[in-house]
């Protein structure tokens, strides 16, 4: 089993509306750099993840159990990986300022993977929305953008680093601070890659049919120029006819996420 150390590290973007680039992160201008693919992951399902005897503590913000279930599940994993990892990188699990009773795995993974491949964890950068993406479907997380701030290192490598990505949205959001404040996207490791596509950029030709069937839209209902949709957020809207069937099903979608966290007896602030 590893020993968690967490170290202090120091202080294809789309053409369009470069002026609004340095505005807190309203819009998403930036995609997955080009060489980040797809992630490295272990699973297609967490099944086996969530079988494990402490996932369930570890899910809930118990990082003694996200150590064993890493030590258990990831570690020949990241061993595997190792010599594809560039040297000196920054790894950054997304992760809320006070953490307590949230989830444990990313912040332990990344951890561990920094041990393996001799880099350092950030821990400043952190996500100061609450998107309470469990549980939720596709409409729901595009509506639900985390955003983050911290000093991000001036040309530094990070590897982006999660548990579980399906729509890829998260992940994507830190991309494009991260890009935007001037550091680099080298990897992204995550245990699980449920999307139904692997990769994370969308084909040219879904961008080319989305900018044609919707001109602007896109990006004024979420935010999110076309060309910095991950492959799985493209894919869902190309499902839709029209604009007006996107903000109906949004606003649906809305009325349903309100309903799943007064559920759980949780009051989201808009």
């Amino acid at each position: 089993m590893f020993t968690m150390r967490l170290i202090d590290r120091k202080t294809v973007l789309c053409p369009r509306n470069m002026r609004n680039m340095n505005k807190s992160s309203v819009t998403r201008f930036y995609g997955f750099p080009l060489h980040v693919k797809e992630p490295f992951w272990l699973f297609e399902s967490d099944s086996l993840i969530k079988a494990h005897p402490k996932y369930k503590e570890a899910k809930a913000g118990g990082v003694e159990a996200a150590v064993e279930l890493v030590s258990d599940i990831v570690l020949d994993f990241l061993v595997s990986i190792k010599e594809k990892l560039p040297c000196n990188a920054i790894y950054i699990a997304p992760h809320a300022r006070e953490a307590t009773g949230d989830n444990a795995i990313p912040q332990v993974l990344a951890t561990a993977a920094a041990i393996v491949a001799n880099g350092t964890v950030e821990t400043d950068i952190v996500q100061i929305t609450r998107v309470y993406h469990t549980g939720a479907d596709p409409m729901e997380r595009m509506s639900l953008r985390p955003e983050f701030e911290g000093i991000v290192t001036q040309g530094g490598q990070y590897v982006l680093v999660d548990d579980v990505t399906s729509m890829g949205g998260t992940l994507a959001e830190l991309t494009d601070y991260l890009l935007r404040s001037g550091g680099n996207i080298a990897a992204v490791i995550v245990l699980v890659n449920a999307g139904r596509v692997k990769q994370f950029q969308p084909t040219k030709k879904v961008i080319r049919e989305l900018e044609k069937r919707y001109a602007n839209e896109i990006e004024e209902i979420f935010g999110i120029v076309p060309c910095a949709l991950t492959a799985n957020e493209a894919n869902y809207l190309i499902g839709f006819k029209s604009a007006d069937e996107i903000r109906n099903r949004l606003a649906k979608a809305r009325k349903e996420t309100d309903i799943r966290l007064r559920s759980k007896g949780i009051e989201r602030q808009s």
